[in-house]
C-alpha cells in the first residue's frame, strides 16, 4: 500500500467541535470522509513533532485528536531530519514560524513516504513551495513525496 504522512491539520480537524465558518466545516467533513476509507487504502505515519503539536491547546479536544492517531506508527525525528528541516528553511525561503512545517517535510522525505496529507496550504500543499521542494530534493538526490489535501485524495 502507498505510505502516507499525517501532517497535524489532519487530526486537528478530525478531532475539532463542527466549525461554524462553512470553509472550515466542509475541509472537515472532507477530512472526515477521507478517514473513514485510508485505513484500507494507506499505511499512515505521524511523527514525534505530530505529538508534540496536537497535544497542545484544550485537554478534551488534545484527547479527541489523541484518539485518531492512537494506533499509527511514529517514525522518529533524527538528527538528519532536524538537518534537513534546517535547509527547507532556508532553501524553500519558509519564515521561522514554518519551522515545524519544515520538520513534516523532512520526516515525510527522510522516510521516503509516497504522500504528505495536509490542510497547511499556505507552508506545505502551495505550488511555488512544492516546486521548490522538488528542485532541493533532487539536488540532493532525495524523493519528494505528493503533497496534497484530503480532497484531492477522495
Amino acid at each position: 500500500m502507498p505510505s502516507l504522512y499525517l501532517e497535524t491539520t489532519i487530526p486537528s480537524y478530525l478531532g475539532a467541535r463542527p466549525s461554524r465558518d462553512l470553509i472550515v466545516a466542509a475541509h472537515q467533513q472532507i477530512t472526515h470522509e477521507w478517514w473513514a476509507q485510508a485505513k484500507v487504502k494507506f499505511d499512515l505515519y505521524i511523527s514525534q513533532a505530530v505529538l508534540d503539536e496536537i497535544i497542545l491547546g484544550d485537554e478534551e479536544a488534545a484527547a479527541r485528536r489523541l484518539d485518531f492517531i492512537k494506533d499509527l506508527p511514529i517514525l522518529p525525528l533524527t538528527d538528519n531530519t532536524k538537518t534537513l528541516a534546517g535547509e527547507y528553511i532556508t532553501k524553500l525561503r519558509l519564515p521561522q514560524k514554518a519551522s515545524l512545517d519544515a520538520v513534516h517535510l523532512a520526516c515525510a522525505v527522510e522516510n521516503e513516504l509516497d504522500y504528505l496529507l495536509t490542510w497547511n496550504c499556505k507552508h506545505l500543499a502551495h505550488g511555488e513551495i512544492i516546486q521548490r521542494l522538488q528542485v532541493v530534493n533532487l539536488s540532493l538526490g532525495l524523493p519528494t513525496p505528493i503533497i496534497l489535501t484530503p480532497e484531492e485524495l477522495l
